[in-house]
């Protein structure tokens, strides 16, 4: 059975990697109808997500006609997801940005003139000169999302500005690594250490392998459940990861805690948890033990729907497989406001089970320590970051771009004057996009450096087409990983059209703008060659391997392993929270309940596409060109609602969506709706998939901000259903 399980999973994720392929084909026009003359195989890595896999692209008289996994890279393995194979549709996107645009009129109106390079930059320079004298360099804020970004940040950080955030901090993964952190002393990561090919039981919660499709990791769900490794999925939809598990557990939103705490129960006090590992490694034991009395399987059961004896037989078997489990902390972790303890739960319940460290739990992952480029260091910004980080939000240890937008909006401490946005659909990013708009309105410069025209173009001052993965160097990827790994992107055909590398924009802003000083080099081939001289590696060889892979150390715990917390255990009890007045174990509370007729509205992402970034793609995009709206088949009959029939979406605060298809199903519990997030995108621009589907962030009008770490709770957001006329 599990055999067939695993064909069958394999088969979904192969059946859109061949379509994308078959797009492709149909995409590229060869230059000649003869045989190539000329064919290359470059290696480079991906960025149509945040995983960064290895590639290889075989070009045939100068054009790509296919992506493959780079079979050395330890994130490939030799195999790439559906949005890897189809990374040619973004390079061959006929919508894509092609010269530099000033805008001619208002604020999104997206109408702009064309402009030189020089043009250009020489405008952002002076808008950026003018706001040092006045409002001093903190004033502005970068947003930056991928690889590439790191050359803006090196150019903000010698303007001066602290104020560099990513919104996958605040809007997806900071729960999850402070709660890590709070227990273990460090995060989880990206990508996180968890060996799931050698696990023997699995729990997802919330997180949905095989849709997300984060490469190595569906690689190795796959490999685990050949081996035949039990499954637990909670999730209030049946996902693609459900249909692999052995106890699928639909929960009521919101009641995660309880539940996790619940099976800490039963760990702890039918004395199932790993003695040795808590004994050696964990503090606060038994003012957790008292701490968690009375969350028992039949108190957890009231909450979550789910009933006591599943409650106990779950935690029984994972304390059976031991300490060879891993109960998965997700990626996206921003649900209700709480999420920090919730992942908190999750990393306890890990620890109690003493996965880490462990063969078939978490890895301790090492990387590579790459020299760095000499370089003056830049100057001390003479205020901290507007964010609240560490202030407001006493645990973050990111910059918050939610809180850089309300920054910019309130004026306190100071307000924010000008943004670069680099590489992130903010009003797609974030939440309350109104909110942004607001925002971007009060700012006095935009700058869009970005490869295709989306939404928060529209906005811009300025416009600055870059040149996608495949034709550009960015900085090396020194990888921490189960094996280090240091990786190199390259380009494998010139840039297209007037589009530039990120590297080069970011230069040329610092020359105009007297910080030549922080890019003391002229070109990107010189820097990435003496910085991998020091590691006895040259340009030239990187080129032709793409990656170099060291030798694993030991990813064990060492018996006397000191962790980075104030005890140097793992802390199931936080003293650190408690001297903050916060509960030093984690608690459920209730959470606001659907109004009479709503649905809490929850999404994810589809296995085709990374959100928003990949649905102008023409080779992915034929396959799922819009998203749909998930709803419960009684429900369905309830409103008179046909499967296909086309709905609308209005949320509590009276937001209606656009027209999209619905998909009547039993696979989602009757007082939830789901959609994929991404689609319905309204910049003129994005030809391909403007107007398809409906967008989830119009909906996320209200969040539930996370006192500990600043994270944006998106799921406590309710919608009714109108039929479309």
């Amino acid at each position: 059975m599990a055999d067939l399980q695993r064909r069958t999973f394999l088969k979904i994720a192969a059946g859109g990697a061949a379509a994308a392929a078959g797009g492709a084909a149909l995409a590229l026009r060869h230059p000649s109808p003869d045989a190539p003359r000329h064919i290359a195989k470059i290696p480079t890595f991906c960025e149509l997500c945040f995983w960064k896999c290895g590639v290889v692209a075989t070009v045939e008289d100068g054009v790509v006609t296919r992506l493959e996994g780079h079979p050395a890279h330890p994130l490939a393995l030799g195999r790439l997801c559906p949005r890897g194979n189809g990374g040619t549709g973004l390079l061959y996107d006929p919508d894509r940005l092609k010269k530099p645009l000033i805008r001619t009129g208002a604020r999104g109106q997206e109408r702009f003139r064309e402009a030189t390079w020089n043009e250009a930059l020489d405008y952002v320079a002076a808008k950026m000169r003018e706001i040092r004298a006045k409002h001093g360099p903190e004033a502005m804020a970068l947003f930056t999302h991928g690889h590439g970004g790191s050359f803006f940040s090196q150019l903000l950080k010698a303007y001066g500005s602290p104020n560099i955030a990513a919104p996958s901090y605040a809007q997806c993964r900071g729960p999850r690594e402070v709660g890590f952190q709070l227990t273990f002393g460090t995060g989880i990561g990206s990508p996180e250490n968890t060996d799931i090919a050698n696990t023997r039981f699995l729990v997802l919660i919330g997180s949905h392998l095989g849709e997300n499709m984060h490469n190595t990791q569906v690689q190795e769900f796959a490999e685990a459940i050949r081996r035949g490794a039990k499954i637990v999925v909670v999730d209030p939809r049946f996902s693609v990861a459900a249909s692999k598990a052995h106890w699928y557990l639909p929960i009521r939103p919101g009641t995660d805690i309880a539940l996790l705490m619940a099976w800490a129960h039963v760990l702890v006090y039918e004395n199932l948890y790993n003695r040795d590992f808590i004994e050696k490694h964990a503090a606060g034991f038994a003012e957790f033990r008292d701490a968690i009395r009375d969350m028992t399987p039949d108190w957890a059961a009231r909450i979550t729907d789910i009933d006591a004896e599943t409650i106990r037989t779950v935690a029984r078997e994972m304390a059976a497989s031991q300490p060879s489990v891993i109960v998965h902390p997700g990626r996206h972790a921003t649900w209700y406001g709480d999420d920090t303890q919730r992942s908190r739960a999750i990393a306890i319940l890990n620890a109690l089970l003493g996965s880490w460290g462990a063969k078939g739990g978490f890895f301790l992952p090492s990387g590579v320590e790459v020299p760095p480029y000499p370089a003056p260091r830049p100057p001390q910004p003479a205020r901290g970051a507007v964010d609240g980080a560490g202030t407001r939000y006493p645990l973050a240890d990111e910059t918050l771009a939610s809180g850089l937008c309300d920054a910019t909006l309130a004026g306190a401490p100071y307000r924010a004057r000008g943004w670069i946005v680099y590489g992130t659909n903010l009003l797609q990013s974030l939440p309350q996009p109104q909110k942004t708009l607001e925002a971007i309105q009060a700012l006095d410069l935009l700058v869009v450096v970005d490869v295709l025209p989306v939404e928060i173009a529209g906005y811009a001052d300025v416009v600055l087409p870059e040149c996608t993965y495949l034709e550009r160097y960015d900085d090396l990827h020194a990888g921490a990983f189960r094996t280090p790994f240091l990786a190199l992107r390259q380009p494998v055909v010139p840039p297209m059209y007037d589009s530039k590398p990120g590297w080069w924009i970011a230069r040329e802003l610092a020359r105009r703008l007297d910080l030549e000083a922080y890019f003391p080099w002229q070109h990107i081939e010189q820097y990435l060659d003496q910085r991998l001289r020091g590691l006895n590696l040259t340009l030239a060889d990187m080129k032709k391997r793409g990656v170099v892979v060291y030798p694993a150390e030991d990813s064990a715990l060492p018996p006397d392993h000191r962790f980075d917390t104030p005890s140097g255990k793992v802390e199931l009890y936080s003293k650190l929270l408690a001297d903050m007045g916060v509960d030093p174990v984690p608690k459920y509370y209730p959470k606001p309940e659907p109004p009479e007729g709503h649905f809490r509205l929850l999404f994810g992402r589809s296995p085709l596409h990374t959100f928003g970034r990949t649905t102008n793609n023409r080779i992915l995009g034929s396959v799922v060109r819009e998203n749909e709206v998930w709803i419960h088949h009684q429900a369905a009959a309830a409103l008179g609602i046909r499967p296909n029939e086309r709905i609308r979406l209005v949320n509590q605060d009276g937001v209606r969506s656009a027209p999209v298809r619905a998909r009547v199903t039993n696979r989602i519990r009757p007082d939830c709706v789901y959609m994929v997030h991404g689609f319905g995108h309204t910049a003129r621009g994005l030809r391909f998939t403007a107007g398809r589907g409906a967008a989830t962030t119009s909906l996320v009008t209200r969040v539930d901000v996370d006192p500990l770490m600043g994270g944006t709770g998106m799921f406590n957001n309710f919608v009714r259903i109108e039929k479309e006329a």
